[in-house]
């Protein structure tokens, strides 16, 4: 977009002179020039001549130039300094961004249903049962070459847009052919050398791949494949005993404490490109390979009222070893001719988690009884995507962008057992027969998408345009989930040895058939399968445009029509009860944004824009489910509807030197029928189900700033020779729900009637997930001369609402609290080779994790657990 530019001194000149026909305009300079100097004006009037205009806004950087929209840019530089290993670690630097459980961003304190997350501009799918926006900690750092964070919505985006839209950009073809080769290696304090629980597996877990040991057995798959329930009502006793001792036994089953070694990593970096006789062809790809194990050990308690006081309940103590194996393969080919640009870009992410666990404790329910529960787990999350893009100009006023992109994301948890152990009179633990479960539960979710775009330019003046654009998008995401659930039940009375004995000689062939048969457990009237879609059509058109000098506008409208579509699946053949949920609705969705260019190197921007967030796929379920990763239970609700969501914002922006600047903005959204949890109480057990609330707001302002320092006077050579970075980025935001009288709310329990909002709501209680503080700090220096840098990293999130809980009793509550991390890197040169070494320190302050309820003076950990402090160190060869 060409601009009209002035010096500072030159604003109140220039703003006389708007009405004077003629005026001469300078475009706009490439963002780290110096300042140019624009062509004689035409003569005019003396009053308002102008003898030379300055380019206005030469620091700004070129993202945020091209941008017409709020907008935070993580470049190359900036993944390099923090030095994250994943995108979900690398956007907490952002103002106003905070992860959840290490894989889920929160924009602006709204939850990951009202972020949007795209792959070189495609949606993706997810592998998480209950989420539709894929987890970041999918993408490593070292695919990518930037992300865009975009705050404030326009119509080129898809609709679903409450707090923000990630883009990730992968990395592109180069000019000049490249290869580096990186290892690495690293520890935790609570982790590495210490005792951890594994378990055997297979031979080729290290992989992340299974050798088939966890392929569900013949005789099993053909009992599931029968559609009958496997129990001895459908069975013979000869067929279930084969059934029970195909399972595989102790290398699945079998816990045990061993020193966990290391944590390591290989990847593989390289790109070309060469001249061919119809253009410029390159090729870049990226291979990585990460081992890394995570010990967790802590307390699992809850609380209840006695008394209207907070009384202890449960009390429990755990431990659980994770051993994360992740393998990614980026692969892209470029063709580009003239005006004319093709990619086709190729990723391919595993996520493997092998995981043992032990819980033990007093539990309220069962008398105050020692309990303890043994838990061996295999996850594979995948990620299969494949996008074909092209960009063509033609002349210099017509531009034409189109995509098409395939996406799968798959998760496999085959053999996730579980073990129940009660303790005798003699003080030994012994098995609990009823406690044992072993679950094989499959995720599969694609989309296939496409859109196009065609731009024309029409010239305002001799140094000023508009743009106009219409485009086209489609979209269409299918969801197939199920759960087989088996156990064992004893048959025949268990001897005191046998109930003593270790957990791989109970389940031996042996006991299968005389004392022990298998039977399913798996849910029915589809509360253990269902099969989600969701397609979306959309047709959009904005304008852009400098509609007068050093005032930009860009204004947009997208239509979007969206089914939404939940079908419970019985996996035995009844369709009594199963009740298929439809959303389908059409939306208009206006977006504006002004950016007025008012001095050097300053701008205001403001916006405006109507979104939308839709409900998760289970959410949507009507039918009771478990979530595999928090072990708790949820219940869908059919009657659920879509959230409204109305974003005003404000920002200014001065870049006052090339890459220093300082940023300040407001925002404020209210958000109708916005989706939040509730808790049912079901007697003995407590599940949490969904509904819309009638109406939430969320008020924030967010504070950035960024400045180099360097001292040559200063007669020390560590000091002098150094630029010194000083960045900061702070986030004030404060939510509240509202409940009005004659407020409705429609729940599944409720069967779709009409009932008080109040009872289930609390008016005033804040969103879910909301932090009222974000903020971020680094310092640090680079040194050109000796080729090093280091970065001192702060991050400190407040306390939020992660669940809510039974009406009276308090919401838990999670307080992510401050993390300091140091890294250091520095190349040099061995044999005429250049060499990268980096060390990264994380957690210095040794922050745990907490999660907890409190009561007055009474607070009870539901989830706390010592994080420790980790150490790496790499080595890259580049070539």
């Amino acid at each position: 977009m060409k601009t009209l530019s002035l010096t500072l001194s030159g604003v109140l000149l220039a703003t006389s002179a708007l009405i004077a026909p003629g005026l001469a305009y300078a475009q706009t300079a490439p963002a780290e020039a110096p300042a140019q100097v624009a062509a004689p004006a035409e003569p005019q009037d003396e009053s308002t001549q102008v003898d030379e205009i300055v380019v206005l806004g030469r620091y700004i950087p070129e993202p945020n130039r091209e941008s017409p929209e709020v907008a935070a840019f993580l470049t190359a530089e900036d993944l390099a300094r923090t030095g994250d290993s994943n995108a979900a670690e690398a956007l907490t630097r952002v103002t106003g961004l905070s992860i959840v459980e290490g894989r889920f961003i929160y924009v602006r304190g709204l939850g990951e249903r009202y972020s949007s997350a795209l792959l070189n501009g495609s949606p993706l799918p997810s592998p998480e049962p209950l989420q539709r926006v894929i987890p970041l900690d999918l993408f490593p750092s070292d695919i990518l070459a930037g992300v865009t964070v975009q705050k404030t919505y326009s119509a080129n985006y898809p609709g679903e847009f409450g707090g923000g839209l990630i883009d990730l950009q992968t990395i592109s073809t180069p000019n000049d052919p490249f290869f580096t080769f990186k290892a690495s290696l690293g520890g935790n304090t609570e982790t590495t050398a210490q005792d951890g629980l594994i378990y055997y597996g297979a031979r080729t877990d290290f992989l992340g791949f299974d050798d088939d040991t966890r392929d569900i057995p013949g005789p099993v798959a053909l009992g599931f494949a029968s559609g009958r329930r496997i129990n001895s009502a459908n069975f013979t006793a000869t067929e279930l005993r084969r059934m029970g001792q195909s399972l595989v036994n102790a290398p699945l089953r079998l816990l045990q404490r061993e020193q966990i070694p290391v944590n390591f990593g290989l990847g593989f970096t390289g790109g070309a490109s060469t001249e061919t006789g119809i253009g410029t062809l390159g090729a870049v790809f990226v291979a990585g390979y990460d081992n890394s194990s995570r010990t967790r050990e802590g307390q699992r308690d809850s609380g209840r009222l006695d008394s209207g006081k907070l009384v202890l309940a449960n009390d429990y103590d755990f431990i659980s070893t994770q051993n994360d194996i992740q393998l990614n393969f980026l692969g892209a080919l470029s063709l580009e001719s003239g005006d004319n640009t093709i990619k086709w870009t190729n990723l391919y992410v595993r996520n493997t988690t092998k995981e043992a666990q032990s819980v033990d404790g007093i539990d309220d329910l069962g008398g105050q009884a020692r309990r303890r529960t043994d838990l061996t787990a295999w996850y594979v999350r995948q990620l299969l995507s494949t996008q074909l893009t092209g960009d063509h100009f033609f002349g210099e006023a017509w531009e034409f962008n189109w995509r098409a992109a395939y996406a799968k994301t798959s998760r496999d948890a085959p053999y996730e057992n579980s073990f129940g152990y009660g303790v005798n009179a003699a003080g030994n633990f012994v098995h609990s027969i009823q406690s044992n479960s072993m679950a094989f539960s499959e995720l599969d979710d694609d989309v296939v998408s496409g859109g196009a775009d065609l731009s024309y330019i029409l010239p305002l003046s001799d140094y000023r345009e508009a743009k106009f654009t219409v485009g086209v998008a489609g979209y269409d995401n299918n969801r197939d989930s199920q759960e087989r659930r088996l156990r064992f039940n004893a048959i025949n009375t268990l001897s005191a040895d046998q109930l003593e004995s270790r957990v791989d000689y109970l389940f031996s062939d042996f006991n299968i058939g005389p004392f022990l048969q298998i039977e399913e457990v798996t849910g029915s009237n589809g509360a253990a399968a269902f099969e989600g879609q969701l397609t979306v059509n959309a047709v959009y058109g904005q304008i852009e445009a400098e509609v007068i000098p050093l005032v930009n506008l860009t204004v947009g409208v997208r239509y979007e029509d969206g089914q939404q579509t939940v079908s419970p699946v019985d996996l035995f053949g009844s369709t009594t009860g199963l009740v298929r949920t439809e959303i389908q609705e059409q939306y208009v969705l206006p977006a504006a944004t002004v950016t007025w260019n008012f001095a050097e190197d300053m701008q205001l921007r403001l916006a405006a824009s109507k979104t939308i967030g839709r409900p998760q796929f289970r959410e949507l379920a009507p039918q009771q489910f478990r979530d595999p990763e928090t072990d708790r239970t949820f219940i869908g609700n059919q009657f659920l509807v879509d959230t409204e969501i109305m974003n005003l914002d404000a920002r200014f922006e001065w870049y006052f030197a090339r890459q220093q600047f300082i940023t300040a903005g407001v925002f404020y959204k209210d958000l109708e029928n916005p989706v939040e949890s509730s808790v049912v109480d079901q007697g003995a057990s407590i599940s949490q189900t969904f509904l819309n609330a009638p109406r939430a707001r969320i008020i924030g302002a967010e504070i950035e700033a960024k400045k180099y320092f360097e001292f040559p006077d200063s007669g020390m050579d560590f000091i002098a020779n150094k630029r010194w970075l000083v960045q900061a980025n702070y986030t004030f935001s404060d939510s509240e729900v509202t409940v009005e009288t004659g407020d409705k709310v429609l729940t599944q329990s409720g069967l779709g009637v009409p009932e008080n909002a109040a009872f289930y709501v609390i008016d005033g209680s804040r969103l879910q997930g909301q932090s009222d503080h974000v903020a971020n700090l680094q310092l640090g220096w680079e040194d050109d001369m000796a080729r090093s840098q280091a970065t001192f990293i702060l991050n400190y999130v407040s306390e939020r609402t992660s669940a809510r809980n039974i009406a009276g009793n308090p919401d838990l509550i999670q307080e992510p609290g401050a993390f300091l991390d140091f890294v250091y890197r520095k190349d040099f040169d061995v044999i005429g080779r250049e060499l990268g070494l980096a060390v990264e320190l994380r957690n210095l302050l040794g922050t745990d994790y907490q999660e907890y309820i409190e009561l007055g003076s009474t607070k009870i950990d539901v989830n706390s657990y010592d994080l420790g402090s980790s150490a790496s160190i790499s080595l890259t060869a580049r070539f």
